[in-house]
């Protein structure tokens, strides 16, 4: 067995050639080297133990291959060769495996192996592949399979990056020297198990002399010592990470870390004078004053009290913890014609002292802040700022509420009028008095539409009305009973046809809009005349709900489909109202579990087997016999046969005796009314009336079955009625 090819890289070739020899079968592979082992050949005839047969091996080495290769020729990686190949062509060299034909090709005559493309070890480090001797003619393999590996060479064609960058950090101010900031990493994406490619180095390239960074460990430090915020609170270095351990041809990155100094308390504060015109009402602010100091954050904290000064208990200081500012109050009213200067020594102290900062100085200072009292005229002052009043919702129309006070604190002779804002009281609910400043009712009250009124009270001098103070009147309004309970909701009740008597079928509750002490109570009946009645009854359940039973059974929808009950609440007032509410139930036709399918009445529907073509069939006799009627009462007319009465029966008698209703010009038409009235003339056969028709015996009758027979035409009635009705009359006439 023997291999050749070109040796390529003579370093990497050399490490190749140190590498152990391996026993993969009867193959030899290697790229610049080959090696041969034997065993005997069986002799024909031989004995067994004797024979020995020749073992044929693979003499492998890892293949190199350096990625972003940029020739143009396919790139050499060695070659195969098997001892069965006599160099006649009768052996096929078949490559399989990763990038088998696609990267790497064979030639199959002579073993050689190329890469036809550009390959990056950081996408693939080694390729697996699989190499086979076969017969040309037959494909049948003279060798078993070798499966070897194709390593890509790392070269230097990544720059370090940092992926974290850029950074943030934050370093006390007046930090020693040395103190670490933050520490920063760069990444490298060659092999780092050959050569430097993957080697890092840290340098700072922007931000000296204030920081420095380690080189193999990225760690920021500080390089100047007691660095003060007050002076520069913010820097923005530039770190740079370079692989080749930083000789020249490497390649670098660089992130950027902006580093901020924190405060410390290593300055004291310091106050300045004020001096303050003004003349103020209790509780108002005097003055406000800061002491300075550059500090920032809890190390400017401050903490003011009043040392010493004029009126003990007069002035008061405190914190603005927004500002940071101290804020004197006034305690109590100043008085100009009795003390017109006040004095106050004020100090200031850092709330929160390091104390490794003690010797930068006291954290305390000091100053006099100086009050002048000025006589300004003043607005009107209300005695009580804030009066709370009550009043009954039932108070009438001028019932006196309240009365407020004010005073006008330079005179005390001044007069003072009264008035409401009235954009506090829109609807004009009150008034009050312009000289006593009496809070009266202006109009009915209502606690269920505004149960507080919160109005603002003008009080101006008589003698400049510029001068204005306002106070606040709240009035609450007091509730009585003057609202009736109503059903809480509106009730949609749905009964089964089948309900069982005793049944629960609806659960009621009540509110009121009234809001009595002791919370409502409510109780629930049925209103007469339903409380007798043989259907429902209502149980109070005496917690202000009441239940609704059924008292029978067998509910039918055909014969009623829904019931109103009348239910009647009270409350529990004084004096106790009460209202009814009527409940809607309706009878349903419920599924085996009691659910309701059709709620309603039923509607109407045409007997069974009756047809359309029936329908018309009733409609088309209707129309004859009406059509029937008409021509015989126009014959009758026309032959004008005499009228036979009976001496012995009254006409008048006829028509009560049937009870019916007049038919207007239907009836004289029939027959003229004169002659009813004047019984004498029909009772003689000689004297007729003109446009008279003769009526016979049973006249009265026949007229009062055709108008009922009209009527039944009206009301449109079924065929068999009016046959009925038809026949008798006409028989008889």
């Amino acid at each position: 067995m023997s291999c050749c090819g070109p040796l390529m890289f003579s370093p990497i070739w050399l490490a190749v050639l140190l590498l152990p020899l391996v026993d993969l079968g009867r193959w030899g592979l290697s790229s610049g080297v080959s090696g041969t082992t034997s065993e005997p050949r069986k002799a024909p005839g031989a004995p067994w133990e004797s024979l020995q047969r020749q073992k044929r091996n693979w003499v492998w080495n890892q293949f190199f291959v350096l990625e972003e290769y940029t020739g143009t020729d396919p790139l050499y990686v060695g070659k195969l060769h098997s001892d069965v190949d006599k160099g006649d062509g009768n052996v096929k060299y078949v490559l399989t495996g990763e990038g088998a034909s696609s990267i790497f090709t064979i030639d199959e005559n002579t073993g050689d192996i190329h890469a036809t493309k550009r390959l990056d070890r950081e996408e693939q480090g080694y390729y697996t592949l699989r190499a086979q001797a076969v017969d040309r003619e037959t494909n049948i393999p003279v060798e078993d399979e070798s499966e070897f590996i194709v390593k890509v060479q790392d070269i230097n064609d990544n720059e370090p990056k940092f992926p974290d960058g850029p950074y943030t950090a934050g370093v006390p101010e007046m930090s020693p020297l040395g103190t670490t900031v933050v520490q920063v990493a760069a990444t490298d994406a060659d092999d780092p198990t050959y050569g430097h490619s993957a080697r890092v180095v840290y340098s700072i390239i922007h931000g000296q002399p204030y920081f420095s960074v380690e080189p193999k460990t990225g760690i920021v430090r500080t390089a100047l010592p007691n660095m003060d915020r007050e002076t520069r609170d913010e820097y923005v270095l530039v770190i740079q990470a370079k692989d080749m351990m930083g000789q020249l041809g490497g390649l670098s990155g660089t992130t950027s870390v902006t580093v901020t100094l924190t405060d410390v308390n290593d300055n004291p504060p310091q106050l300045y004078q004020y001096s303050v015109l003004e003349s103020v009402p209790v509780a108002s602010v005097v003055a406000r004053l800061k002491a300075a100091d550059p500090d920032i954050g809890s190390n400017a904290e401050m903490d003011y009290r009043i040392v010493d000064g004029d009126g003990p208990g007069l002035f008061n200081i405190t914190t603005d913890e927004e500002t940071q500012e101290g804020v004197i109050i006034l305690q109590r009213p100043l008085d100009y014609e009795t003390k017109s200067t006040f004095s106050l020594r004020i100090e200031a102290t850092n709330r929160n002292i390091d104390p490794q900062f003690l010797t930068f100085g006291p954290f305390s200072d000091m100053t006099v802040i100086k009050v002048n009292v000025e006589d300004v005229n003043e607005p009107p002052v209300f005695t009580n700022p804030v009066i709370k009043m009550t009043v009954s919702e039932a108070a009438r129309v001028g019932t006196t509420i309240g009365t407020v006070s004010a005073h006008d604190p330079d005179s005390a002779s001044s007069a003072i009028r009264y008035s409401i804002d009235r954009n506090t009281d829109l609807e004009r609910y009150f008034n009050v008095d312009a000289m006593s400043g009496v809070i009266s009712t202006a109009k009915p009250l209502d606690r269920e539409v505004n149960s507080v009124h919160n109005i603002t009270i003008f009080a101006m001098e008589s003698q400049d009305p510029s001068q204005v103070g306002r106070g606040i009147a709240v009035i609450t309004v007091m509730d009585i009973n003057d609202n009736a309970p109503v059903f809480a909701i509106e009730y949609e009740t749905r009964m089964c046809e089948n309900a069982s008597p005793g049944q629960v079928i609806q659960t009621i509750s009540a509110v009121d809009k009234d809001e009595p002490p002791s919370g409502h109570r409510f109780y629930f009946s049925l209103a007469l005349p339903a409380g007798s009645n043989h259907n429902f009854t209502l149980r109070d359940n005496k917690d202000n709900t009441a239940s609704v039973l059924t008292k029978r059974g067998g509910f039918r929808r055909r014969e009623q489909a829904l019931y109103q009950l009348p239910v009647l609440i009270v409350d529990s007032g004084s004096p106790a109202l009460s209202s009814t509410n009527t409940l809607s139930v309706r009878v349903c036709d419920c599924d085996g579990d009691g659910v309701p399918q059709a709620c309603g009445a039923v509607a109407y529907t045409l007997p069974a087997g009756l047809s359309t073509g029936a329908l018309l069939a009733i409609l088309g006799c209707i129309f004859t016999l009406l059509v029937l009627v008409l021509l015989i009462v126009t014959m009758r007319r026309r032959r004008k046969e005499p009228l036979i009465l009976d001496d012995e029966r009254d006409v008048r008698e006829n028509i009560v005796r049937y009870d019916d209703e007049g038919g207007g010009e239907e009836d004289t038409e029939a027959f003229d009314m004169v002659t009813l009235r004047n019984l004498n003339i029909m009772r003689d056969p000689k004297v007729r009336t003109s446009g008279m028709f003769s009526l016979p015996k049973n006249a009265p009758s026949l007229n009062c079955r055709l108008k009922l027979l009209v009527r039944e035409l009206r009301q449109e009635r079924q065929c068999s009625v009016l046959l009925s009705i038809l026949n008798g009359t006409f028989l008889e006439s």
